[in-house]
């Protein structure tokens, strides 16, 4: 009598060719056994060997991959994900350098899609595009849960309305562009206008419970002077996920979604948590790199159409949800200062909100430069007070109306008594600069930013 028999899910013959499954019922049959007990163990590892081999991709013979599938590049320790299948090959970008790769080199399957692991043990810890510790030698420990990195965003009928304000320490968001809890707002700014230097002001002043913060594609150097501008409560509450502008594509844009990842474990556990993504544009120059090396075209600015269509299944993940909720700032670097930039655009439109850098601002010492004119909360009059919203419009209004006159303010033209509205402009000016500006290693408290906003406005 036969008790067990285990028979191999899949087998692979010499030509790379599958043999088919063999249902239980035909292996009984075949046997002449009724009283035969099988058990089909799917042991099988799907392998094959590198075909080709390009600038930042490798192609290869892998049959039954599939796309996300995460296959070990041997005899190394370093991996690649399937991005591309066609009928001959498969595309693989690997999460490592290309030097010492040949043709021949074995693949062989490690697991079915990318998780990470998360725990509490990642405050206070810095990690790299994939989750993995950023220090040589450093491990990680309280880390038991393993998230994937692609889910689905909260279901729009599930989340929260946002109705609860959040200050951010800085008087020119908090006066005049009040965000909520729950809130996704952008930074758009060129380069060299203090979008850094802003970012930490809010990480300073920020009333969350957590602060995740992604810095995507910066500069090496930049990373230890952004975290020695952090007092040391704010980084024991705080993740950083850091990938330099040397890092391969997959990894700069995995970053990205291995930052959302972990705020949605906090958020999860019932924790307001803090979101800062710096820069969207270099996680959509990553995603245009991956997307050209597979031949799709390029449609908008250069950018191919996966870039925008991952673009809102990585902003929409961020936000409220039935327990916790996600408050995220992602900032936005704009070319040339064009405000029509196509990845600026695609971002603007998701966003419930956007605070716009001004270089002229900046080149005249103004700091934090925020174009409160052009710049627009969308939740800001659910979460404020009437009166709030009346003196944030009519300081904005003030702003608007001296800046059409300042010209003529500069050669002499204009005469004091032409227009009421004009001269109290002009007569504000030096409080209403005063409440727009503030030093970068200085936090407001809300309701002092508040009360200096209704004495401005008188």
């Amino acid at each position: 009598m036969i008790s067990v028999l285990k028979f191999w899910g899949q087998l692979m013959d010499m030509n790379n060719e599958y043999v088919p499954k063999l249902c239980c019922e035909n292996i009984k049959k075949l046997l002449r056994h009724d009283d035969v007990v099988i058990s089909i163990e799917n042991t099988a590892t799907y392998e094959g060997k590198i075909i080709e081999i390009g600038a930042i991709f490798i192609k290869a013979y892998l049959p039954l991959a599939k796309i996300g599938s995460i296959y070990q590049i041997k005899p190394s320790d370093e991996f690649a994900e399937v991005i591309s299948i066609n009928e001959m090959s498969v595309t693989l970008l690997p999460f490592c350098d290309m030097s010492g790769m040949f043709l021949g080199q074995w693949l062989s399957f490690y697991q079915s899609e990318f998780f990470i692991s998360v725990g509490y043990g990642l405050l206070g810890r810095v990690v790299n595009g994939l989750g993995h510790p950023l220090a040589a030698g450093d491990k990680l420990t309280n880390i038991p849960y393993q998230r994937s990195l692609f889910i689905e965003p909260p279901d729009p009928l599930s989340r929260a309305i946002i109705d609860k304000p959040l200050s951010v320490g800085v008087k020119a968001i908090d006066g005049l562009l009040t965000c909520g809890v729950g809130q996704r707002i952008g930074i758009f700014a060129g380069s060299g206008v203090g979008k850094s230097t802003l970012l930490g002001m809010i990480c300073n002043g920020a009333q969350a419970d957590i602060i995740v913060m992604a810095l995507i594609g910066e500069r090496g150097r930049e990373v230890n002077e952004f975290l020695a501008l952090l007092p040391e409560e704010t980084r024991l509450r705080s993740v950083f996920v850091v990938t330099t502008s040397d890092r391969p594509p997959l990894e700069r844009m995995k970053a990205a979604f291995t930052a959302t990842t972990i705020a949605e474990f906090f958020r999860d556990q019932g924790k307001h948590v803090l979101l800062i993504m710096d820069s969207v544009t270099r996680y959509a120059r990553a995603a245009r790199d991956v997307g050209l090396s597979i031949g799709e075209p390029d449609i908008r600015g250069g950018f191919p159409p996966s870039v925008f269509a991952t673009l809102p299944r990585l902003l929409e993940r961020a936000g409220p949800a039935a327990v916790g909720a996600i408050t995220a700032i992602y900032s936005v670097l704009i070319e040339n200062d064009d405000a029509n930039d196509p990845i600026a655009d695609e971002v603007r439109s998701i966003l419930d909100g956007h605070i716009i850098l001004s270089r002229k601002l900046a080149e005249e010492n103004h700091y934090p430069a925020i174009d409160v004119g052009l710049s627009a909360s969308r939740i800001m009059i659910n979460v404020t007070s009437r009166e709030q919203s009346n003196a944030a419009a009519t300081l904005k209004s003030m702003i608007a109306t001296y800046k059409d006159v300042e010209l003529l303010l500069r050669i002499g033209e204009y005469k004091h008594g032409e227009d009421p509205q004009v001269d109290r402009a002009i007569h504000l000016w030096p409080q209403i600069q005063s409440f727009c500006r503030q030093p970068f290693d200085s936090v407001m408290e809300f309701n002092t930013t508040i009360n200096e906003l209704f004495r401005t406005v008188g």
